[in-house]
């Protein structure tokens, strides 16, 4: 496959975390066309759900391969889901939360990179958004406009003039925009595994950042959430 075009529809990368965004991202880039090769992070989060959804998502949509690589971010902690730190359960504030992992997508996207330069691949997906997101800065579009200048500095592929494309289709999205994206594209939310901090009996608790942004989402669009949730989570109507 020549890589002239990063919009040929050759094939594309995806970061797939598990988690509802990535689950969207990687079907959007198989609807436009590409052949997917997903990559997953086994990163030591405390989520570790969030592994198998990933696994079900790449086998439920296709993915021509998926490969989960270890990354034991636990070695350097720093964050509520890499050490023993408790995840917040009060509601999405303005300050970056203790549930960010330092540097994740930029260590993330590099490893991304890495990956599609060995499959001749000039497309990238990555399921960031910066509308309904916990504040971290690793999300925000000029982080993704710089990490592509980066990579095309960085690479054999981008010094030979064949510069990656960092795409990040739901940058500018909702949840709740997401939410009928993922209905619009006949997927199962439950397949997806947005939870900081799942239940003993392996539901998703309701409470935390993620869960709040992702019921919210869904609720906002009208849409079913066929995630399995605690009884005891929040009425975030209140």
């Amino acid at each position: 496959m020549s890589l002239d075009s990063p919009t040929g529809k050759g094939p594309a990368v995806v970061l797939l975390s598990g988690g509802l965004d990535s689950m969207v991202t990687a079907a959007m880039a198989k609807e436009m066309g590409h052949a997917v090769h997903a990559l997953t992070i086994d990163y030591g989060q405390r989520h570790v759900r969030e592994l198998q959804s990933a696994r079900a998502i790449a086998d439920k949509i296709g993915v021509a391969r998926h490969v989960e690589l270890p990354l034991d971010l636990r070695k350097f902690g720093g964050s509520a889901l890499t050490a023993d730190i408790a995840v917040p359960k009060s509601g999405v504030g303005n300050d970056i939360p203790v549930t960010y992992v330092p540097a994740r997508n930029l260590v993330f996207l590099a490893l991304t990179t890495a990956f599609a330069e060995t499959v001749h691949s000039r497309d990238i997906f990555i399921g960031v958004n910066a509308l309904d997101y916990s504040g971290y800065p690793d999300c925000r579009p000029e982080f993704i406009e710089s990490f592509a200048e980066t990579a095309r500095l960085g690479t054999k592929q981008g010094v030979e003039g064949q510069p990656f494309v960092i795409h990040a289709p739901l940058q500018h999205m909702s949840k709740a925009d997401i939410a009928r994206e993922c209905h619009r594209l006949g997927l199962d939310p439950s397949w997806s595994w947005s939870c900081y901090d799942p239940t003993s009996d392996g539901l998703a608790c309701g409470a935390c950042d993620s869960c709040r942004l992702r019921r919210k989402g869904f609720d906002e669009a009208s849409l079913v959430d066929t995630t399995a949730y605690a009884g005891d989570a929040p009425d975030l109507r209140e």
